[in-house]
Order: C-alpha cells, then structure tokens, then sequence
C-alpha cells in the first residue's frame, strides 16, 4: 500500500501512527464538551473533523476516533458502531483511528475501578474532573462502551443534524424534515453523500438539543457487523508495536534481575563484543540491557554477558508464600462489608468451614511487553501498546528528564494483555535506552523475562464459615480473604506522582484492608447476614490487574462453597442457588437457562456436571461444566454459558468476548500459574504454564439473554465462574473436592 493510501473502512497503516499533535482543519465545538479542553484529533487532506471523535474525507469515509486500546476485544469495533449508528452512517466507508492523548479521553468510570480506594470515594463529578485534568485515558475494567457510548452518541447525532442542516440550507427545506441513512441525508426523493456536504456541515451551528435516535429496524447498533480490525490484521497491514520500523533503530533485549531489593553487581560487558551485531551495553541498578541490529543477537549477548544480581532482605518462594497468607489468614483483618449481626447468628451454632487457596496467575499475552522510543531534538516518541497512554508518558518523561508535553505516545494495537499493559516500566526503559544510545530502540522483552517480571494476579487464601438454617436456607456467611492489597499497590505504582491518589490513600482508615483484593467476595445471594473481612499479606511479589481483578479468587471461592452447603444441606446445587435469588432476577434466568441448555442432571455423583453463577460490571452469567479426571489431568468436556450483559451493541463481539473468556477461565483454573524459588518465578515459558491446547477444547455452548438494560461490560464476565464451575463437576465425577487453583496443583483435601 503506497504513503497515503487509504484503506475504505477498517484501519490503515497511517492513521494508527497518530498520536497527538495540534489538529487542522474544521473543528466543531459541542457544548457537551468540556469548554477548557480542545480538540487535538489531526486531519488529513480532504479531511473535515468533528469535534474529538469523528472525521469525514472528501472520497466518503467516515473516521471514528477510538480512545480506548484495541487489545483483540473489538473495541475498534464497538466504539464506531455506535458513533456510525447514530449518524446514519455506511459500515463499508467507516475507519478507525487511535484517539490522540487528551483530556477529553478520560476515563474516569475505569479509573474508580482500578484505584478504587485512592479515587473511589469521591464524589462522580470529582471523579471526571480528576480523570481529566491528569488525562487519564484508561482501558480497563470492562468500560469500553460503558463509559463512551453516550459521548459516542451524542457526537454521531450531533454531526447527523450538521449534514442535515448542510443539506436542507442547499434544498431549501426544514432540517428536521431531513434524516440520514447508509452514509446519505436524504428528504423525500433527495439524497447527498456525506462527503458533499461535510466542509459546509462544519460551518453550521450546533443545535443546543439534538434528539438521540430511536430504536428502529434501520441500526448498525445491536447488528453483528464485520470487524473493522479483522482485514488489516489478516493481510498483515496492521501495526503493531514490533512492526515498528525507523531509519537507524536498534533492538533491545534486556535481563532484569530478581524481585525484591535487588541489584546489578557484576556483568561481563566485553563478553557481549563477540556476538555479532552488538552495538551497546546499557545497565542499570536493576537490569542490564544488550542493543544490536537485531534483537536476536541482543538477546544472545546478554546470555555472554551473564549478569549477577544481589538481593538483600527475605527470600521469596512459595513456601514464603504460603506462610505469608497463612499468617495474614490467621491474624486480624478488616472488614469490607456486612449485613446483619453475624454475630448473633453464629454464637453457639453448628458451623460449615472450609478453606481455598489460589496461587499467582500470569497474564500470558501472545505479545510480550515491549516499547519503540526515539529521542530528538529534546522531545520523546513513543511507539508502545498500552492500556494506560498517559502514564506511560508520565512514567517516560520522569525517566528521561523531560516535561511531558515533551513526549508523544502512538497507542499501537496490542497482542493481548489482559491487564499487563497498564505497566509502564517497559516504556521507562526504552526511553532511558533511547538516551543512553543516542539512536531510536525497540526494546522487547523475552518470553522468559515476561513471565519472570509479571505484575502477577495475586495468590490467595480464603476461610468461609456459614450456618444453614433448618430450611437449608444459609442464615450466616462469613468470608475471609488473606490476599495481597493489590489496589494500594496498583495506585502507588501507577499514579505515585498524583497529588490526590496519594493523600487520599494517606487519610486515616485507609492503607490497610484494601477493598479492591476482596472484590466479588460480597455474596450475590440473600443472605440476611454476611460478613467480608481482608487480611492485607505481604508476600515479597509484585502483584497487578489481572483479567476479573479479584473476582477471579472470590467467586471460585463463593460458588465452591455454595456448592458444598448445598451438600450439606442435602438440596440439588440448582435449586440451592435459585432459592436465594429472589432480588436477582437477571442471575436467577441465567442459572435457569444455563441449567435447560445444558441438560442439567443435578451434580449427582458420576454424572461430572458443576454449575457457578456471577455478577458483575452490570452483567450477569451462569456457567455449567462438564469435566473429569483422565490421564491424571482435568479433561473439560463441555462448557455452556448464558449471559445477560444488557443491550449487545454487537452480538458477535459479545460472544467472541464470552468464549474468550470462558477458554481464559479453563486455563488459569487447570494452569497458567507458578511457583517462586528464591525470588524467580518458577515459570519461564508457555511450556511451564500448562495451558489448554487445541486437543484441550471443550465444546462451548453459549446463550446471550435478551434484554433492554444498559450496556454491561463482557470482556471480563466469563472468567470468574468458570473454575468453580469445573472443580464443582469435578467433585461429582471424582467425589473429591478440590479447594486450591490451579486445579490438581497439589494434595488436596477429600471429602
């Protein structure tokens, strides 16, 4: 594809290297826009911008600004549809390009969920405020379209009714006699392309109230239309960070050293002279790095290089670990939510207990971390996937002593993430590499380093103790979770130069039970009487956001446990959870449509059938499972879903959203963990993690429940239910209760 050339509809190789800059061109203001924030969305020849978000070119393609990171979740596509939906737009001419850093980009819905107790209580206005004064453009916590449909709405049928004025000023009619439909305004028997009317929709005035559309037959929303990213990933016209090429760049691997306190205390630099094709040795206090004119020969010279660490203070291992959690189990914690007097309820009554454990989780992601940084002329360029973009150019422009105005950050398409690519350290890196060299460096770590330097999804421990009432109905929940606070370390590590993050995290009462580790532990059932207390452990390693958050820990817990009060109270696990839903009704069909679909047999003994249940981010699942034990390793067979995530802007993303996550469950509960032996992760590769393979594949089933509610978020809502669902079938099939994630990882204790 020549410089220039445009690609009609989907993304192009030009526009996804847009990353900020004063914009050219029309530029309408909406008075839904913040007055103190302007937009800095670029045009090319021929383009006319709209506002912050939408474009329209002189050969009919319409261009949808996205301010959200494409991780495979289809955000490319969502986002637009909604945006194209409401102009009247036509799907074939609709492209996409990354939103450029800006204010008006803020995310403030993922950011209460993400540094929940730093931001969390203020108020929702200060919230927003927050988020834009620090521009802080987040993808995270299943808020896409959440958080953007209705900016994306507006916007559309704001540039609807500019073309419809345009056209009605040239017919001589009542613009609001006008409508637009398949990229046309169209009164009567006249028709204009948008193309022909964008410049002179420009210059017309926005009406200060412009009518949303109605719902009709004639919507892009709620249709599977084609992804827009799927062409260009699939004739490799897509740019991804690796993809990244510019005249006398250098690659970059590099070696870090343990987790703790540690240091660099010896590194045999001339040894890197023999691999051909080395240029620099960079170290650091915390790592060395080799630069080459190719990265495998970077890599290879930091194997010759051999670099020593020393760490001082404890040494980490899973034993540590463990020791860790089982102290902070035992010991006091803090109580994050109740209902009733559980103490009442549990004095001198018969007490079911029982104990789960899960241990630290990997992100996994295809692509590993890696950043592209070029330093000139006293300003910094950078080329990175990230969830985060104006972190990332906080964190580099710290690192490089430069103002961060100074730095421009390209969000490229990422391969993966899963919550990784929040971390900045790998575009701190690159940036200090790009100093010390003098040259543009494409830092990318290896498979090894990735697994080795994860922010893992913490492990945990968790005691539940009930009493059933005579009924069989549970009268007392208590729950105790030993985790990691993994909020507090989020916030201090991401927003540790945020004036109101770190007073608000300094206020008494707070800094010590975080309810960001024990989110999800709340009981959706009606229970009267329910208490959740975290016990804040300090296990010696660095912990992240992870794909669920700590909902993938409590819900294994909570719906494990429901399974074995059901036991107890003699009751069919179904019927159990069914009774105590009476104010959830959406959760109640979904465990009624899931149990129908999937041919529910009760989880009698032999028939390997479990079922879970979850809500969250407004939405609601039910997953049924059906797995065993073969070869001495958990076989799943089947996996049926039903979900109820409100209105589906696009039913094909929603499902390929809830089959990822169903796969991305399977895994983390059978794998995709790891040990530590004195302060290195066991794990150095796919190989280690046992993740499920092709053969692996269970036949999935999934049911997306119709509804009318709001949108609620689905990159994240299959995967807590799917481990409790599997070691619930497996206690069917096997009689054995399995009480520790990954599945099979140890002895575990039998019923």
């Amino acid at each position: 594809m020549a410089d220039g050339e445009k690609r009609q509809g989907g993304i192009d190789r030009r526009t996804l290297l847009i990353g900020g800059g004063a914009g050219i061109g029309l530029v309408v203001a909406y008075a839904v826009w913040p007055r103190q924030y302007s937009s800095n969305l670029t045009a090319a020849k021929g383009e006319t911008v709209f506002g912050a978000w939408i474009k329209i070119a002189d050969n009919g393609e319409v261009t949808i600004a996205v301010p959200q990171a494409e991780l495979g979740q289809g955000v490319y596509t969502a986002l637009p549809q909604i945006a194209a939906d409401e102009m009247g737009a036509d799907w074939r001419t609709v492209a996409v390009q990354p939103a450029p850093l800006n204010a008006l980009y803020a995310n403030a819905m993922a950011a209460g969920i993400l540094f929940r107790d730093a931001l969390g209580d203020l108020p929702q206005g200060l919230q927003q405020s927050h988020a834009e004064r620090t521009a802080l453009m987040l993808t995270a916590g299943s808020t896409s379209v959440r958080a953007f449909e209705g900016e994306l709405r507006r916007a559309g049928a704001g540039v609807r009714a500019l073309l419809c004025k345009a056209a009605a000023r040239r017919w001589g009619v009542d613009w609001r006699s006008c409508g637009t439909a398949d990229g046309f305004v169209v009164h009567g028997e006249d028709r204009l392309r948008f193309a022909e009317l964008a410049e002179a929709a420009a210059n017309e005035d926005l009406p200060s109230d412009v009518a949303l559309r109605q719902a009709g037959s004639e919507r892009l929303s709620g249709t599977s239309v084609p992804r827009l990213d799927t062409p260009a990933k699939v004739d490799g016209s897509a740019n991804f960070a690796g993809d990244i090429r510019l005249p006398g760049m250098m690659f970059a691997a590099i070696r870090q050293g343990p987790v703790g306190d540690t240091r660099l205390i010896a590194a045999n630099r001339e040894a890197a002279d023999a691999i051909a094709g080395v240029r620099h040795v960079v170290t650091n206090p915390r790592w060395v790095a080799a630069v080459a004119n190719n990265w495998w020969a970077a890599n290879r010279a930091l194997d010759a290089i051999a670099p020593r660490f020393e760490t001082r203070g404890a040494i980490v291992d899973s034993d540590s670990i463990d020791a860790a959690l089982g102290t902070a189990l035992d010991g006091e914690g803090q109580r994050i939510a109740k209902a009733g007097d559980l103490a009442q309820i549990f004095s001198g009554a018969d007490i079911v207990a029982a104990q789960y454990e899960v241990g630290l989780a990997l992100h996994a992601a295809i692509e590993p971390m890696t950043a592209t940084a070029h330093l000139e002329g006293g300003r910094l360029s950078l080329w990175l996937p990230t969830q985060a973009p104006g972190l990332a150019r906080a964190a580099a422009a710290e690192v490089a002593g430069l103002a961060e105005d100074s730095v421009t950050v390209h969000t490229m398409l990422a391969g993966g993430s899963f919550g990784a690519k929040l971390e900045t350290l790998a575009a701190q890196q690159a940036a200090l590499l790009a100093k010390e060299v003098g040259k543009p460096i494409q830092l990318t770590w290896s498979r090894s380093e990735d697994c080795l330097h994860d922010r893992y999804r913490p492990a945990a421990r968790a005691r539940l103790s009930a009493r059933l009432a005579k009924n069989g109905e549970i009268a007392g929940w208590l729950t105790k979770i030993a985790a990691p606070s993994v909020g507090h370390e989020l916030t201090r590590r991401l927003l540790g130069g945020d004036p109101a993050a770190s007073l608000s995290l300094s206020l008494p009462g707070k800094g010590v039970g975080d309810p960001q580790a024990v989110q999800g532990a709340q009981p959706i059932y009606a229970i009267p009487n329910y208490a959740v207390d975290h016990h804040p452990a300090e296990i010696g390693v660095p912990v992240g956001e992870w794909r669920s958050g700590a909902h993938s820990y409590s819900c294994f817990f909570t719906e494990s446990f429901i399974d074995e009060l059901a036991h107890v109270a003699g009751i069919e696990a179904h019927s159990f959870r069914i009774s105590m839903l009476g104010g959830q009704p959406r959760l109640a069909r979904c465990l009624s449509t899931v149990a129908s679909l999937g041919g529910w047999q009760g989880g009698v003994p032999g028939s390997g059938q479990g079922i879970a249940c979850h809500a969250f981010r407004d939405s609601y699942i039910a997953v049924l499972a059906e797995a065993g034990l073969s070869a001495g390793k958990v076989k799943v067979a089947r996996l049926v879903a039903a979900v109820d995530c409100g209105r589906q802007i696009n039913p094909d993303l929603v499902r390929q959203q809830v089959e990822g996550g169903l796969v991305f469950g399977m895994a983390a509960a059978i794998g995709c963990s790891t040990g530590f032996t004195e302060n290195l992760a066991d794990a150095r590769g796919f190989r280690d993690l046992d993740l499920p393979r092709l053969a692996d594949m269970p036949e999935i089933t999934i049911e997306l429940i119709a509804s009318d509610a709001d949108p609620g978020g689905v990159g994240e809502i299959a995967v807590p239910p799917v481990a409790p669902a599997i070691a619930n079938a497996l206690q069917a099939a096997t009689g054995v209760r399995y009480r520790r994630l990954p599945l099979l990882s140890r002895m575990q204790d039998s019923e």
